[in-house]
């Protein structure tokens, strides 16, 4: 089955601001001619009831313009150059000696270290000098390799011994082996790892004239491998390997890199599916004009084998910001990016529908990478995901999870009528407070999952200076990012002990490699969403939605919440047949949520397959689907300064503003807080919190 999809791109940056200029890096399949113009996405659902997929084309310098397409390839596999120098080319005898962790036995051979015609792989039949084998050994275990050349009488060997481990049964299963080789010419570039999956660590080489010894604990977050020897002959890492993972030498007294002996963390994971940047040629640019409204825009590109949307986002200007900006969850987008769920979990869709085009086209290419939700073909959970290649679900009607449901929560703004901006968490992330300041209301996606620090620190001080914030989803502020200078694009994540998690990171390993920060659950940092949005996540299931049922408690505060809306019940439509669902949230104090807040109203009318999140399970297994943790808490309270903060609770949210042409609850109640939101009005806190007595039954089993 053919995805049919001939033209795909990315761009460079995704997010941006008048005056800057983006690049669109497009493949076509066919070559011919293409014609690209700029449109502004108002929804880019074409299942939304109300308005269907609808965009609008823009006037912009040099657009539309036709294009010559051609196919641009994709060249997976991170590894790491060294040179060229003389110092290398002028060597005549020498020896490398390296640790060496293969990490899967290849149907062909996968070469260590290449070095003009000397060689060095791992295979099915051990570790191989040019074409000579030890042996079989075993993969996933660290070996010492010694390799000794001697280029005046061509020759070379090749000695693997077992590095010690931890196990006497393991030590005694497996010891080695050693082969000889010819060699006549080195060079002076050497690759490592190219074409391998593996880890490599304290690779050095000595001669009696020079020796190098390059250390990979050192700036784990970087791209260069230093060489710490007299030289300072550097290598290049490429295509974004994992750095900050254990050496041979780790031994469980540190679980930081940062104070662990640099042997420990002395490694680095490549992977032959490891893609960074594509490093496509650029096909076309745009200078963002500065009168350019803020919004989602896309390269619009067609021909007659296809049609490719690539968006961009961009942000007001400080001195010309409206009062509301839609948070765009581009961290969120990143982490999910090339998810395979289509593919790999069938009953997410009823009928066993086949694969969306943009999906099918992932099968038919997987050298475009993984998401962080997948594994490398090595068995190892996928830490980093970047922009600079396709992303085949970030674009408008691609899929059901993520951009294109979000696009709901940005055409019913429209449909509003209400001027707003777009501003994205990775701008908050580069450019801190000063990207949220002059905005009074912050409406987020419905999944804004992953933050970094920067992001949540701005966050949390835009909140401290008056801000109100529409949380208007489910399992946000979750997991921490990362991210670094030297990777421009890229995002990181370490899934630790904790988590309703895809993978988790191995042991050792839990501290990101940008930054060197510890990785996993924001709750299990003492940051959880329940302090910054009221609720955190409490349960998952992807059966029918909830509708929720209001609580009446402290009207004098929320009744205006509800004005125009008929009765208590309300959010029983949408996707999935309710407004609460997929995945929700909770009011729980003793997380952080504000004892002043008010629940307003909660959503408990879930199907069996709604389960409660792992890290909630502290005492017991038992029917996580029955317990009373299982709701959405729509919740409402005030901040000094001013501000305040509505939570939804629920991702499912979105799928049901668009109800009836907006005629409905859901987006009346929505409407009601954006409208209220957006008045001077200061929010005041009750001066005495109330309702301490009414308390829910116990949560944390």
């Amino acid at each position: 089955m053919s995805s049919g999809v001939n033209i795909v791109g990315y761009c460079e940056p995704v997010s941006c601001r008048g005056g800057d200029t983006v690049e669109l890096k497009l493949s076509s399949a066919v070559p011919g001619p293409i014609t690209m113009d700029i449109v502004r996405m108002i929804c880019g659902d074409a299942g939304n009831p109300a308005t269907g997929f609808v965009e609008e084309e823009v006037s912009a310098p040099g657009f539309p313009v036709t294009v010559e397409g051609r196919p641009q390839p994709l060249n997976p596999g991170s590894w790491a150059g060294i040179g060229p120098s003389p110092l290398l080319g002028d060597l005549s005898s020498f020896a490398i000696t390296c640790s060496v962790r293969p990490s899967v036995r290849p149907d062909a051979p996968q070469q260590i270290i290449g070095f003009g015609d000397l060689t060095v792989a791992w295979s099915r039949d051990g570790f191989v000098l040019g074409s000579d084998a030890t042996g079989p050994l075993e993969h996933g275990r660290w070996y010492d390799l010694r390799v000794e050349v001697d280029l005046a009488a061509g020759s070379s060997s090749l000695t693997a011994s077992a590095h010690p481990t931890r196990s006497p049964g393991v030590d005694s299963a497996s010891r080695g082996g050693s082969t000889r080789g010819t060699v006549t010419q080195v060079g002076d570039t050497m690759e490592v790892g190219r074409g391998f999956d593996g880890r490599v660590s304290m690779l050095r080489l000595n001669s009696a004239e020079t020796s190098f010894s390059w250390d990979a604990s050192i700036d784990p977050a970087g791209d260069v491998w230093t060489d710490t020897g007299p030289n300072g002959l550097h290598g290049r890492f490429h295509q974004l390997p994992a750095r900050a993972v254990r050496g041979p030498e780790w031994d469980g007294s540190s679980q930081t890199p940062a104070t662990a002996p640099g042997s420990h963390y002395d490694a680095v994971h490549f992977h032959t599916s490891d893609m960074y940047d594509a490093g496509w040629e650029t096909t076309a640019s745009l200078e963002v004009p500065t009168d350019l409204p803020s919004g989602i825009y896309s390269f619009r590109s067609r021909a007659d084998h296809g049609v490719d949307r690539t968006p961009f986002f961009v942000a007001a200007p400080a001195e010309r910001r409206h009062d509301v900006a839609y948070l765009v969850p581009v961290a969120t987008y990143l982490a999910y990016a090339n998810q395979r769920i289509h593919i790999t979990n069938a009953e997410f869709f009823a009928g066993g529908a086949a694969p969306p085009p943009n999906h099918q086209w992932l099968v038919e290419n997987p050298e475009v990478g993984y998401s962080m939700y997948e594994y490398h073909p090595d068995g190892s959970g996928v830490m980093f995901s970047s922009w600079r290649r396709p992303v085949m679900n970030m674009k408008p009607a691609a899929d059901t999870w993520g951009f294109t449901p979000d696009s709901n929560i940005v055409g019913w703004l429209h449909h509003t009528g209400v001027d707003f901006d777009v501003v994205t968490d990775e701008q908050v992330h580069a450019e801190g407070g000063d990207a949220l300041a002059g905005y009074r209301v912050l409406v987020t996606g419905s999944h804004p999952e992953y933050w970094s620090t920067d992001m949540l620190d701005a966050l949390e001080a835009w909140q401290r200076d008056g801000g109100r914030l529409m949380y208007m989803g489910g399992n946000g502020f979750y997991w921490r990012v990362a991210f670094s200078d030297s990777w421009p694009g890229a995002m990181e994540v370490r899934r630790a002990e904790d988590g309703t998690r895809a993978w988790i990171a191995e042991v050792g390993e839990y501290h990101h490699a940008f930054g060197g920060g510890y990785g996993g659950l924001w709750r299990r940092q003492g940051r959880a969403p329940n302090q910054i949005c009221g609720v955190g996540f409490a349960a998952q299931g992807f059966g029918k939605g909830s509708a929720y049922v209001r609580t009446h408690d402290e009207p004098d505060r929320t009744d205006w919440i509800f004005e125009g809306v008929e009765g208590d019940r309300f959010g029983d439509h949408g996707v999935g047949g309710g407004a609460a669902g997929q995945e929700i949230d909770r009011f729980e104090p003793s997380l952080g949520s504000p004892r002043h807040a008010v629940v307003v109203a909660s959503a408990t009318e879930h199907s069996r397959d709604m389960l409660r999140t792992k890290e909630e399970l502290h005492l017991t297994v038992a029917d996580a689907s029955a317990m009373s943790a299982v709701r959405a808490d729509m919740v409402f309270y005030e901040i000094d300064g001013g501000g305040a903060v509505w939570s939804t609770s629920s991702i499912a949210w979105f799928g049901a503003l668009a109800t009836d042409g907006y005629d409905n609850d859901v987006a009346r109640i929505t409407e009601n807080v954006l409208r209220r939101f957006m008045e001077p009005t200061p929010f005041v806190p009750p001066t005495a919190v109330r309702g301490l007595d009414r308390k829910r039954p116990p949560t944390l089993e």
